[in-house]
């Protein structure tokens, strides 16, 4: 494999999250290791959760879902 392909095969580990209550945003390094679910806005202090369905706060309200998800495989 070049390494070229091993880095098409890589998966994003920023995403930028956007709060639906305020709007603020912010981007944030994502784990690669477990899911989060919780998430505080810093401009309005609401606790973000995930939407129903998807499986974690970066699925719901991030610009790029999760590593994961990213690979296509299942979140936690």
């Amino acid at each position: 494999m070049t390494s070229t392909t091993l880095a098409a095969k890589a998966p994003e580990l920023t995403s930028t999250i956007i709060c639906p209550d305020c709007g603020h945003s912010k981007v944030e390094t994502m784990p690669t290791d477990a899911c989060q679910w919780f998430y505080d806005c810093a401009g309005c202090g609401v606790v973000l959760k995930p939407k129903p369905g998807d499986c974690c706060v970066y699925c719901s309200y991030g610009d790029v879902k999760c590593p994961p998800i990213q690979m296509g495989e299942s979140c936690c």
